[in-house]
């Protein structure tokens, strides 16, 4: 597929999307229930729609989709079940319904004699037939896709009438401060080059998970809960916004969520920014500069340590910055960049001190993480349970209680520093509007609710 997310929301449609207060809203479904578990849910689907091709969408195709992708050789959504009622209604039962507004369904009648073994080599995805608010018009390989407002889309009909995904790879800020294109994707490190440009516009969708740092917390520097805490008050996490020119509508915090409460901005309150504070933990807790050297000691052992730090995605950027701001507290860090998949690695074998990387906050990622027999140390019996109750749950209401009960307690004993949000960063030329930071930052999402005002 040239770009999974690109070709996802233009041209195919989920069974529901989320608005900006983290509720659904229908799309290829017009209605639906659920069980009193919240674990399985009927869609009765809107009547009348029809793929690009004019064949019917139908049941079969959601339940054909969610087969596909919960295909061993797939393995994109597992542990779905669909069962179709009739042509127009299908039931859905899953571990986690919080998936059924990222999926997006595909024509049966075009995929089911392809092979799952080259699912994402199937020439499908540089010709789609979809039914979404956009359809296919041409495709030229390593070039460019381009696609038309869709005149059978369900929706209001979008007033951008024409879309070109261009495929530059590396090159899309270029290609953007070139005139070249209207959007681009960035990453933290190419903010700088562009911000100053006063044709465009930074947004930045951001998420309930982070770029933070895991400590180790049996490890002697980490197993006092006063220093992972004044670790945290040492670092000016607002300041890494600005240095990273980044939106001040990113939200700081400390905590978990889900994505309804972050779209509900019901996010835990951060601690502050307080330095003096940071020291005097770390004098509480033993470690003093005895010998003047800027680096406190406890019993003979200096305050260093070194943070493991995944290579890309603006996290070895933020390791700088926080390396400098230990060091006005007494304490040295050294900086180990290593690839991402080897940071996955020691996060599951607990093979660091401290690694700076994303965290994850979907409730396997805590289980693996602060659950029982995690690697990463942390012993907390009431958080274990907490977990064990976040699993056996889907009832939306009771899962926000528990996250903000688990917020509570990581507020303190601190296993991890958040220090910015996980984000997609976009350039977008100020002639487009609709957008905004940080819910509804990604134009290839939100593209058919998108216009563009030419200059006058």
């Amino acid at each position: 597929k040239p770009n999974d997310w690109d070709l996802d929301f233009l041209t195919f449609l989920p069974l529901a999307k989320q608005n900006e207060r983290g509720e659904l809203e229908g799309q290829l479904a017009r209605s639906w229930e659920h069980s009193p578990d919240h674990r399985e849910y009927t869609f009765h689907l809107r009547t009348g729609q029809r793929w690009n091709d004019g064949v019917p969408v139908t049941a079969h195709d959601v339940k054909f989709t969610l087969d596909l992708l919960g295909h061993p050789e797939v393995a994109e959504y597992p542990g779905i079940e669909a069962t179709v009622v009739d042509d127009s209604t299908v039931r859905i039962r899953a571990a986690n319904p919080g998936y059924m507004a990222d999926i997006t369904y595909f024509p049966r009648h075009l995929l089911e004699g392809l092979d799952p073994r080259r699912f994402w080599q199937w020439e499908f995805w540089t010709h789609p037939v979809g039914n979404g608010p956009y359809r296919f018009v041409r495709y030229v390989p390593q070039t460019l896709m381009e696609f038309e407002a869709n005149p059978d889309y369900f929706g209001t009909k979008p007033r951008i009438e024409r879309v070109i995904l261009k495929f530059v790879g590396e090159a899309g800020i270029t290609e953007l401060l070139a005139g070249n294109v209207d959007i681009a994707e960035a990453n933290l490190t190419q903010i700088a080059r562009v911000t100053r440009d006063p044709r465009f516009r930074l947004y930045v969708h951001g998420s309930p998970a982070g770029r933070g740092i895991y400590w180790k917390t049996d490890h002697p520097l980490f197993s006092n809960t006063r220093v992972r805490l004044a670790l945290t008050l040492a670092v000016d996490r607002w300041e890494l916004l600005r240095l990273l020119n980044l939106p001040v509508e990113l939200p700081i915090t400390d905590g978990v969520f889900t994505h309804r409460q972050f779209r509900r901005e019901e996010w835990p309150e951060p601690l502050p920014y307080d330095p003096e504070r940071a020291r005097a933990l770390l004098d509480a807790a033993g470690w003093v500069d005895r010998d003047g050297d800027g680096v406190r000691e406890k019993d003979g052992r200096p305050f260093r340590f070194t943070a493991t730090v995944w290579q890309g995605n603006g996290i070895p950027e933020l390791a700088v910055y926080v390396q400098a701001f230990l060091r006005q507290v007494g304490v040295h860090m050294e900086i180990q960049p290593v690839e991402a998949a080897l940071s996955w690695d020691k996060l599951k074998t607990g093979d660091f001190e401290a690694l700076f990387m994303v965290v994850q906050v979907y409730p396997r990622a805590l289980q693996r993480d602060f659950g029982r027999g995690n690697r990463t140390g942390y012993h907390n019996p009431e958080v274990f349970a907490v977990i064990d109750s976040l699993l056996a749950t889907a009832n939306p209401e009771e899962v926000d209680r528990l996250y903000r009960r688990l917020s509570e307690i990581y507020r303190a004993d601190m296993p991890l520093t958040r220090l910015i949000p996980w984000s997609r960063e976009w350039f977008v030329h100020r002639r487009v509007r609709g957008l905004s930071t940080p819910f509804r930052a990604s134009p290839d999402t939100y593209m058919e609710e998108l216009w563009v005002e030419d200059a006058k």
